[in-house]
């Protein structure tokens, strides 16, 4: 059974799953504006939801943030760029196969 958890490295504007120490996927990401810059910090996926609405793509995890979460996005061209309220953003199919993976409780790591 893999022991996933998340990594969101801001310097670099991606989010990495990893199975232990090990690095399996890595999606580029959009991540906080300067006036809005995503958190660093420990949290974990509290909720997941399929079609959120709005802004928010094809699927929403939220953290232990409040209102702070990983999800897609109708604005692909944001992607790898400073445009979030602070939330991580991704491409709708990289959310997709990622949330296939991860569950309420992994832990997410977010760091600069």
């Amino acid at each position: 059974m893999p022991n996933y958890s998340i990594v969101v490295d801001l310097s670099d504007r991606r989010l990495y799953l990893k199975d232990g120490n090990q690095t399996v996927l890595s999606y580029p990401v959009g991540i906080g504006k300067v006036a809005t810059q995503t958190p660093n910090g420990q949290f974990t996926i509290i909720n997941k939801q399929p079609n959120p609405g709005g802004p928010f793509g094809a699927f929403w995890m939220g953290l232990s943030k409040p209102h702070y979460g990983i999800h897609g996005t109708n604005e692909p061209w944001s992607i790898g760029k400073l445009v979030s309220h602070g939330c991580i953003r991704m491409h709708n199919k990289d959310v997709l196969e990622l949330q296939e993976k991860v569950s309420i409780g992994t832990p997410v790591t977010i760091q600069s």
